[in-house]
């Protein structure tokens, strides 16, 4: 049996969001459904179930933050998810700042349109990431972005000594990390998706090539 599509009141409620955050949430939710009718950001299907699909599916990734964290960037955010969400519950941090990396315009033009609605500041940079200077961030998240081996390869720019990578994962995540494993050292832990019974979250930290000695 199918289970009832989740409500903004039964979210905040399993995620522990304050009114003011899932204020924000709800005028982003308001805008993606705007506009999502003209450029089709997300499926039609995952739309209907917004909340639990991507809202809480993105928000599960807070936990893991460090308290310390202070940066954050998103890798391919396409229409701001995990990044937006993460930066919404994060503007209780004082200075957190949020980075989206996102290739395609209309996606950024969304992101910036979203960001200005939702009040937050946060950084749009349209680009490929595999271009990407060099730049260290505490938090590296993405969700549906690439496969796992390139990803890593993507996330390499922006490591610095204590950053750690949290990456949303479907039921091919063995299959990737058995190819990541084969160029790629990493510190791995594994965290159950509270919204997908397939799904699992990948937080690395100690990213670095095989065969590359980290100094002492």
């Amino acid at each position: 049996m199918q289970a009832e599509p989740l409500i903004p009141d039964d979210f905040a409620a399993a995620i522990g969001v304050s009114r003011e955050t899932l204020a924000r949430l709800k005028a982003y939710v308001a805008l993606l459904e705007e506009w999502n009718a003209r450029h089709n950001l997300v499926s039609a299907t995952s739309l209907a179930e917004v909340w639990r699909r991507h809202v809480w599916d993105s928000a599960q990734l807070s936990a893991l933050i460090p308290a310390g964290a202070r940066s954050l960037v998103d890798l391919g955010s396409g229409a701001g998810f995990p990044g937006l969400v993460l930066a919404a519950m994060a503007r209780e941090r004082p200075g957190f700042r949020t980075v989206l990396y996102e290739s395609i315009g209309k996606k950024c033009r969304f992101l910036e349109a979203a960001a200005a609605r939702m009040e937050l500041s946060v950084e749009v940079r349209n680009g490929r990431m595999e271009e990407a200077a060099p730049e260290p961030f505490d938090v590296v998240t993405a969700r549906a972005c690439a496969p796992l081996v390139k990803l890593l390869g993507y996330a390499q720019a922006f490591q610095g000594p204590e950053t750690v990578n949290l990456f949303l994962k479907g039921q091919s995540v063995e299959v990737e990390l058995t190819e990541a494993h084969k160029s790629w050292r990493m510190k791995l832990a594994r965290h159950e998706s509270r919204t997908d019974p397939s799904g699992v979250i990948l937080e690395i930290r100690e990213l670095r090539h095989a065969g590359v000695v980290r100094s002492r």
